[in-house]
């Protein structure tokens, strides 16, 4: 809906307050989610909102291009617009996109790509295949982390109904923008519900026995700080208990609670974490009952899950997503293959059996370690794994030791690819590149450099996270004639 922007202001009466934009029409869906209305020359991006949707938008913020706001009044419901399943929606930032139908959600996801790969790297593949999407659309996720908190988040409606006899802690999630608040989560539906209930049993053991206080972010002082589950398809169930001090024997009374309640866990660890931040990457991971380990299985090869391995959050889309790179790659088992940022070495083991070599370059030790143990544990002996940061490592004397790579398989975080890594592609120069992103826009960018020397032949989503804006995107690039 475009009109004059005078027409639909309501002033509020407060001197600096924004104004109450009136009966404006959502229209799309732009980066990273976010609906999307357009008045006049500005952008307006809407929370919780859907293509279709006619509201009272209250500006939170105003720039001179854009502006951001939420939905204070619905005039008329998009027809594309669902009920959400979860309690949690609106509150919980995980499933934003809860309230469109699937296929909507897909198509949405589909032109994002398309969006970001011609306006940001101005590519023109030549082919872009329909996106992938999951069979699964809850209970997908094989890894979530829980944060225990003594200052939950607490929603209008409860402080209305309970004011100050609510309980103040919580066990959940971060709202977004909101370090030092969590929403406490009664179910979840991105992990098997096993985790709601180890979840809940962890916190109301707590809550019911004496020494168990939920972390204050601020103050830094708590016992129970953070909770981590890990499933594999193989039936097997990790949790890590994440405690900010050694308190014995709380800790012990913990875990054994957990062992007896949870027949189900298979390992069962725990980590003392005395750091201003959450990451345990640096911390020593602790066995306390069971394996130090999950194991997955995909196409018959198997791999070792460590505590802190990388490895991708849904399963199922996981061997999807690998089948069509391996595709891509397009191997007659003569090709020497790069995988760069190879993490557990997943990709590396997938492509081997067609492959004469495979060579994986990942920055984080332990998942090379991970990486070596999985090869060997596949009887997979034409891998080999090297540690290092990537724009160091790769380089043109490594190339001339270890071999020209026909392909270069590519899957960066999400920032992409360092400008040296880019330079060294280009240099060697395989036949093929195929591109692994989880950030289309920050792939486009990448291809934009490459397509100096490259065609981009095809291009095909795969939705890894239903219900988010979240998704993962290949593409194969040919070396030009």
């Amino acid at each position: 809906m475009r009109s004059n922007f005078k027409n639909h202001i309501v002033l509020t009466g407060k001197k600096k307050s924004l104004p109450l934009l009136e009966k404006i029409e959502i229209t799309d869906i732009a980066a990273e989610g976010k609906a999307i209305a357009r008045l006049d020359d500005w952008v307006i991006f809407v929370p919780w909102t859907a293509p279709g949707d006619i509201v009272d938008i209250q500006l939170v913020r105003k720039r001179s291009r854009f502006a951001e706001g939420k939905a204070v009044r619905f005039h008329r419901y998009s027809p594309d617009r669902i009920e959400p399943f979860c309690a949690h929606f609106g509150i919980c930032g995980g499933c934003k996109w809860q309230h469109l139908p699937y296929k909507v959600q897909l198509l949405h996801k589909e032109k994002q790509v398309v969006d970001n790969l011609t306006r940001i790297g101005k590519v023109a593949a030549k082919t872009y295949l329909p996106i992938a999407g999951a069979h699964k659309t809850v209970y997908y996720r094989n890894k979530l982390e829980f944060t225990f908190s003594n200052k939950r988040w607490l929603t209008e409606e409860e402080i209305a109904t309970a004011g100050e006899a609510l309980q103040p802690n919580g066990a959940g999630f971060h709202i977004p923008k909101m370090f030092d608040k969590v929403l406490d989560i009664r179910k979840c539906w991105l992990q098997e519900d096993i985790s709601n209930r180890i979840r809940l049993g962890v916190k109301n053991f707590c809550l019911s026995h004496e020494g168990y206080p939920f972390f204050d972010l601020r103050k830094q002082e708590g016992l129970m700080r953070t909770l981590i589950i890990r499933t594999s398809s193989k039936g097997e169930l990790m949790v890590i208990v994440v405690f900010f001090e050694e308190k014995q024997p709380h800790c012990n009374t913990l875990l054994n609670y957990l062992k007896d309640a949870f027949p189900e866990i298979t390992s069962l660890m725990y980590v003392i974490n005395e750091k201003c931040n959450d990451t345990i990457a640096d911390r020593e991971v602790m066995l306390f009952h069971g394996k130090d380990h999950l194991t997955e299985e995909m196409e018959g090869l198997q791999f070792k899950i460590g505590p802190k391995s990388f490895y991708q959050t849904n399963s199922e889309q996981a061997c999807l997503l690998y089948g069509i790179v391996r595709d891509f790659a397009g191997l007659t088992g003569r090709e020497t293959v790069y995988d760069l940022y190879t993490g557990t070495g997943t990709i590396a083991d997938f492509v081997a059996r067609q492959a004469g070599k495979v060579i994986g370059i990942e920055s984080v030790p332990e998942a090379v370690e991970d990486a070596r143990i999985n090869a060997k544990h596949n009887r997979l002996n034409n891998i080999r794994f090297f540690a290092g940061d990537m724009k160091d490592i790769l380089s043109p004397s490594f190339v001339e030791t270890n071999g020209r790579p026909d392909v270069i398989i590519t899957d960066p975080p999400r920032a992409g690819m360092h400008d040296k890594v880019i330079d060294t592609i280009l240099g060697v120069a395989p036949a093929r590149i195929v591109y692994v992103s989880c950030n289309p826009a920050s792939q486009a960018r990448d291809l934009h450099r490459l397509c100096s020397l490259y065609d981009v032949e095809k291009v095909q989503p795969v939705d890894m996270f239903p219900h988010t804006h979240h998704v993962e995107n290949v593409a194969l690039l040919m070396k030009k004639n």
